[in-house]
């Protein structure tokens, strides 16, 4: 059960990874004018993120479940924060210098660093995170919880993007994402939905998908560069 398990959830995850995709091969050809979209206001675009988002950090919480349940595996988390810190750097460097003005600060990389050690302290306390997350949701909507304030205090020290980042994933309501997937796999409910046809391993596409779900670090951090660098050097020559 187990094995299916974490099958299921690579599979999950494998969705993601091609969403995501597509999102960012779409917004590579909108940024060197091969089609004219606006990835930030439209209203489909901005919830296929917010769509893309979703899964990622709901798999970040059932994942960090599974993992340190009965008791947190502190060698893995070590190994875990090591990975992300350097690549979470790696991608702060880069954008600073392919966009000065809009580079990442606090993306998709850093958030799941920082939602994975918050999500500790809650991984006792299932229905403590439950409570904390609608808490965050409503709170968002209405307009109570933001980061305006620290933002305001750190941007001038650390040269933060005044008005604009290229991606940002904000702990208000994001985390929220990540605790009641802490809620669902404490419970168990993740089991009914991975046992779903739909993420089943005798599926053909799904292999697929379990491949990139399982590598879904690596399918991030390459995918990237090389389709922005394939699109740069085609306007370079054409």
């Amino acid at each position: 059960m187990q094995q299916a398990r974490l099958i299921g959830l690579d599979v999950f995850r494998g969705w993601a990874i091609i969403c995501m995709i597509f999102f960012h091969l779409t917004y590579d050809l909108n940024y060197f004018h091969f089609i004219h979209v606006n990835l930030h206001t439209h209203i489909f675009w901005r919830n296929f993120r917010y769509f893309i988002v979703t899964i990622f950090l709901l798999s970040v919480g059932i994942s960090l479940t599974m993992v340190h349940r009965p008791k947190i595996q502190w060698h893995k988390m070590f190994k875990r924060t090591l990975l992300l810190g350097s690549f979470s750097l790696l991608i702060t460097m880069a954008t600073s210098i392919v966009f000065p003005k809009s580079w990442v600060y606090f993306g998709i990389l850093h958030f799941i660093l920082f939602a994975s050690w918050m999500g500790l302290l809650f991984l006792p306390y299932p229905r403590l995170a439950l409570g904390i997350a609608i808490t965050i949701l409503i709170g968002s909507a209405m307009g109570w919880f933001h980061m305006h304030g620290l933002f305001i205090v750190l941007q001038q020290p650390l040269h933060l993007p005044p008005t604009y980042t290229e991606d940002v994933v904000r702990p208000f309501p994001w985390f929220a994402v990540v605790l009641i997937g802490i809620f669902i796999a404490s419970y168990n409910f993740h089991i009914t939905l991975l046992q779903n046809r739909l993420f089943s391993a005798s599926h053909k596409l799904n292999h697929l998908l379990a491949f990139l779900g399982k590598h879904a670090l690596w399918v991030y951090l390459i995918h990237l560069p090389l389709f922005f660098g394939l699109f740069m050097l085609y306007r370079s020559l054409f």
